[in-house]
């Protein structure tokens, strides 16, 4: 495959400007043109046949051993026959020189020979199976009814007929047999397998590439596969071709690289017949064959994700113009030359666009999820033309700020509303776009789902709508973080990081610039933006020291009037419970060292409406225990109770309305419990350790 360099001289602009398509990229399959073209130019090159090859379905065998088997047949003379004056099999070492020479079209192995002349074998195959396949040259597919077709109609199918008059004789493919095998010295082999033919005994032998009947009949095998796939007669007829928009003859079966529009897609075509499968998707045949060889560029751009796959295919925007074709390139061929590694698509253009000089505002990606189930059926789960770099590079950045605020960094003397945490990718904040993009991000926060994603998985959903920028409803989001939740909030531990990240997550996508949420006139308020202040990392010497007040207090009134989801009167009275039972529960776990706490016993899957008054009874009769035995153990005097900062606002939240009147959703309901919950676990002063490990990073941030 040639470099962009050398795309670019030997595809100057006036050249190349004739091979590109004139019309605006408007679907899958201009993309697949379109890629399928550049692949082509840069392997094959141009000329009639050069997209009929698969110049890298042989690439390992390039200079490895014996792999390159050639019969020799002489038709110079009367009677058509094997070698005599050098071997009449040669065995070699291929290389990329011989790429033109053989013209290797491949077919998969399990349904075929080839559709060249030249035919790879399976891997490692032995001496016998070779020389089998050696003979085939002659008896298989020299006899092939296309192939004798074209020789019946070609100037040049003598060539051929002579083919098939020496594989009639036994002695010669006998003497291949014998030669081929003592060749290899019972050394077994991966190889092609091709012929070389004289025509004139003062000429030497030619290749398959130097004969156009060869060609031709490789050319009209491939394309008699476009119209009988799927066991269809004939799937072809007059139509207008989808991707030029130019009347001809188009075909109903051709191989996709996605497998996407094939005839067997019946759930996609309800009702299809595949003999008419050319009326619903009319392609016509070079079409076909251009798109099939996208298939190198395409398999460069996907990923795995949930054990889907995922498409993500660059394109730019509007009718492709020479310098775009160019930059495309560049991106394909850095893709399919790219060591293997978990970077994605998005990523690696993202990191590059200043190198290539790529205009980010007219660069697309089209992005579906596709589960294979066969072979040659796939379910499609999610697609769009408009995914976009600016996406996920927005909602990374929004991320960043989202953790640099007072929800997320402490200040000087008292922890931040929710912890932080170098394990957790969402807690982090360094290094996002790559986690968005590839899925992983929702990963953290969904529902963890069956091994295979399936056609309703949110975290598929989520993330083709953050790469399209299409509004993520509130409603799912909040639906899976509290089906996660729940999986995860166990008797041992609850899930406070977890919550955090989704904390984090849904602050970040309502910050961003990009409208990344949705939601109905009752969790409106949630896709707003908080206006937490930001926190940077000054010396302790230059914090402002509190000098009133009790910061818990005051850092609690402070988030609620920062956070606009919390001016819901029920929604906050059930985040201000869970901040209660979150203290408590801290507080029993630590000093009292119990193994059972309030956050245990009251579980987010039992929040309901109707045990809102019961819990806050609970929860409050704790602290009022707790503050007895605290004076009377230490003798500690209070002007109130413990967490009475909590309780005083529970009280004036959760009494009016009445909780038994409340309407508000179970999922918003339970997600700000477990956020309130969340909250109240981290709610404490700084220690002297914490505070020495703050100065360790201070010193080490400074």
């Amino acid at each position: 495959m040639l470099s962009p360099e050398e795309f670019r001289e030997r595809y100057p602009e006036e050249k190349l400007a004739e091979e590109l398509p004139d019309s605006p990229i408007g679907s899958l399959r201009d993309i697949q043109y379109l890629y399928g073209k550049l692949y082509t130019l840069a392997t094959t090159g141009g000329g009639e046949y050069a997209p009929y090859l698969t110049p890298d379905a042989a690439g390992d065998l390039e200079d490895s051993g014996d792999s390159l088997i050639v019969v020799r047949a002489d038709l110079s003379g009367d009677e058509p026959r094997l070698a005599d004056r050098i071997d009449p099999v040669w065995v070699t070492s291929y290389s990329e020189d011989q790429v033109q020479d053989v013209a290797h079209c491949k077919y998969p192995a399990a349904r075929g020979i080839d559709h060249s002349v030249t035919h790879q074998s399976g891997q490692n195959s032995d001496p016998e199976k070779l020389a089998r396949y050696a003979k085939e040259r002659l008896t298989k597919w020299a006899t092939d009814d296309v192939v004798q077709e074209v020789a019946e109609n070609h100037d040049e199918g003598w060539i051929i007929k002579e083919l098939v008059e020496l594989g009639e004789d036994e002695g010669a493919l006998d003497e291949i047999e014998g030669t081929l095998t003592t060749a290899l010295g019972g050394e077994s082999t991966t190889a092609l397998l091709t012929v070389q033919v004289q025509l004139d005994e003062d000429e030497g032998y030619r290749w398959p590439g130097d004969l156009d009947v060869f060609m031709e009949a490789m050319r009209q095998r491939k394309l008699s596969k476009l119209v009988t796939k799927n066991k269809a007669d004939d799937s072809s007829g007059n139509a207008t071709d989808l991707v030029t928009g130019e009347p001809t003859r188009t075909v109903g079966t051709s191989e996709d690289p996605q497998n996407y529009f094939l005839g067997k897609q019946l759930e996609k075509f309800p009702g299809l017949d595949i003999e008419e499968a050319w009326r619903t998707h009319p392609i016509s045949e070079d079409a076909a064959v251009t798109v099939m060889n996208a298939d190198t560029f395409v398999e460069a751009c996907t990923y795995r994700t949930f054990g889907a796959k995922v498409y993500c295919l660059p394109y730019f925007f509007g009718r492709p113009s020479i310098d775009d074709a160019y930059t495309l390139y560049s991106t394909l061929h850095a893709a399919a030359n790219a060591d293997e590694s978990r970077t994605t698509p998005i990523e690696n253009v993202y990191q590059r666009r200043t190198d290539w000089s790529i205009d980010t505002n007219r660069l697309r990606f089209y992005v579906s999820a596709v589960m294979p189930h066969q072979m040659s059926r796939y379910d499609v789960f999610g697609e769009t033309l408009n995914g976009r770099i600016q996406y996920p590079a927005e909602l990374a950045r929004s991320h960043v700020d989202v953790l640099r605020t007072a929800a997320f960094r402490d200040d000087d003397r008292w922890t931040a509303a929710f912890p932080t945490n170098e394990g957790w990718t969402l807690l982090d904040g360094e290094g996002l776009l790559g986690p968005i993009a590839s899925g992983w991000y929702f990963a953290e926060t969904l529902p963890t789902g069956e091994d295979e994603a399936s056609a309703d998985d949110i975290r598929i959903e989520a993330l083709v709508d953050v790469l399209s920028g299409t509004p993520i409803p509130v409603s799912m989001l909040l639906d899976g973080y509290v089906e996660r939740i729940i999986e995860e909030d166990t008797d041992e531990q609850f899930p406070r990081f977890r919550v955090a990240s989704q904390y984090a997550q849904l602050c970040a996508l309502a910050g961003a610039e990009e409208e990344f949420l949705t939601a109905d006139d009752q969790q409106r308020s949630i896709a707003e933006q908080p206006t937490y202040r930001i926190r940077t990392m000054e010396s302790r010497e230059n914090l402002a020291i509190t000098d009133g007040g009790f910061e818990g207090d005051q850092n609690l009134e402070e988030f609620i009037e920062n956070t606009p989801a919390l001016g819901h009167d029920q929604r906050c009275g059930v985040f201000l419970l869970g901040a209660l039972v979150g203290a408590v529960g801290s507080y029993q776990e630590w000093p009292l060292e119990r193994s059972t706490t309030l956050v245990d016993q009251f579980p987010v899957k039992s929040i309901t409406t109707n045990r809102i008054k019961k819990v806050a009874q609970d929860a409050i009769e704790k602290t009022l225990t707790y503050t007895r035995e605290e004076k009377k153990r230490e003798g500690k005097q209070y002007p109130g109770t413990k967490f009475d900062y909590i309780v005083d606002r529970l009280r004036k939240t959760i009494l009016n309305p009445d909780p038994d009147e409340w309407d508000l959703d179970k999922s918003d309901l339970r997600f700000y419990y477990a956020l309130g919950v969340t909250y109240g676990m981290n709610d404490r002063p700084l220690s002297d350790d914490d505070e020495a490990a703050a100065e360790i990073e201070e010193e080490a941030t400074s």
